[in-house]
Order: structure tokens, then sequence, then C-alpha cells
């Protein structure tokens, strides 16, 4: 069962047929996309099915790395403090450097997130496809904490979060399930390249550290 920040199979359904003159507009983490945006300066290796997606000619992709925007590569990881992106936006938590001094980077991390959020009104995007379980980008889990600690919480980073208040659907590159709805509905499903097939909620380390999602059938 998708997430409630999932497109829903009504959206789907909503959904126009897409072609090469009318993609379906995707924005996407600029990691994701390719580009080495990445803190150490790469785009953390590859991402098959995220990759396929993009790649097909019915869709076209707006790529933005609201880290790199905020802090420049290479850099440092930035982390929220305490619960999730939500948590940021709303001032009750904040990010923080991976560093030993944690110093408080907060304030540009909202105004990319914002800058994302807007990015995908002014495209007009359908979709969003962005980095699980990154403090910017993550939709179902975040690192709470220095990364070293592996301590997490559930929900988006804080671009996620700008993006799912403005409604818009998100999918992460590891919600295979739901891609493999999306990529149904753009034509594609039968030559892509699934794992096992199931979302981020529904696998055993998720369900593990959290329990299961009421609801799903994991």
């Amino acid at each position: 069962m998708p997430l409630p920040h999932h497109p829903s199979e009504a959206t789907l359904h909503a959904w126009p047929t897409f072609t090469a003159a009318a993609p379906m507009r995707v924005l996407v983490s600029g990691c994701l996309a390719g580009l080495p945006c990445g803190v150490d300066g790469t785009s953390y290796g590859e991402y098959p099915l995220a990759r396929f997606m993009l790649a097909r000619p019915n869709v076209k992709a707006f790529p933005f790395c609201p880290e790199d925007h905020a802090y420049g590569t290479p850099r440092f990881t930035p982390n929220i403090s305490l619960g999730n992106g939500f948590d940021v936006l709303a001032g009750r938590s904040k990010v923080e450097a991976d560093t030993d001094a944690e110093e408080d980077i907060t304030e540009p991390m909202i105004r990319e997130a914002r800058a994302m959020a807007a990015l995908a009104v002014r495209e007009n995007v359908h979709l969003a496809l962005m980095m699980d379980i990154s403090g910017a980008c993550g939709s179902t889990v975040v690192y709470n904490g220095r990364r070293a600690r592996k301590k997490y919480a559930t929900g988006p980073g804080v671009a996620g979060a700008a993006v799912i208040e403005l409604g818009i659907p998100l999918v992460s590159q590891c919600d295979e399930r739901t891609l493999r709805m999306v990529l149904r509905k753009l034509g594609a499903e039968a030559d892509a390249p699934f794992g096992d097939g199931l979302d981020h909620h529904e696998r055993d380390w998720y369900i593990a550290t959290f329990g299961a999602v009421p609801g799903t059938s994991a």
C-alpha cells in the first residue's frame, strides 16, 4: 500500500497519456539524475530504476540539489537534529553539520528546500523523485543527528517536506512498488530493472526499525 505522499491510484489515473511532446514532468534530486553533487563530489553511485525512468522519452526531468545550493560541494553531511523535515520547517528542530561541533546550518537548508519546492511549482511537475534517507530529499526515513550514531526517524527531509506540503506526489529511488505503477503509466514497466519490487516501508529493515505501517500488507 502506498504511503500518503506517494501518487495514489486516483492521481495516476487522472494523469494524461504522456508522450515525447507532452512528457511527465519530474522534479528530481540532482544525485539521482547523475549530477556530481553528493557530499563527496560524486552522485553516490548508480540507481538503475531511477535512471531508467528518467531516460524515458516521455519524461522531462528537472534536477535540483538543495544541499549543493545551500552549502556547496564537497561539503559536510547536513542532518536533522530531531524529528523530520516537517519539524524543521515548523521551527521545532534544526539542521546540523555532521561535524564534532554540530554547527546549526538550518537557515540555508530551509531556504533551498523552499527553492526546490518553488521549482516544482514553476515547472508544473507531476511527480517528485527524491533521494530517501537524506536530510534534504528524504521522503520515508531520515537520519536523526550524526550518521555514525545510526539513529533514524520516519518522515521526510526538509526539501521533501516542502514538496509534500504543496501536495506534489513524492516517490524515492527505494519505492519500487510505487515506481512500477508510475512506469506502467509511462508504458515502460516491462523492461524496468526492478529488484525486490517493494517500497521502502515494506522492507525488513524498515519494519524491524519502526514496525509495519498500519494499513499496509507488510
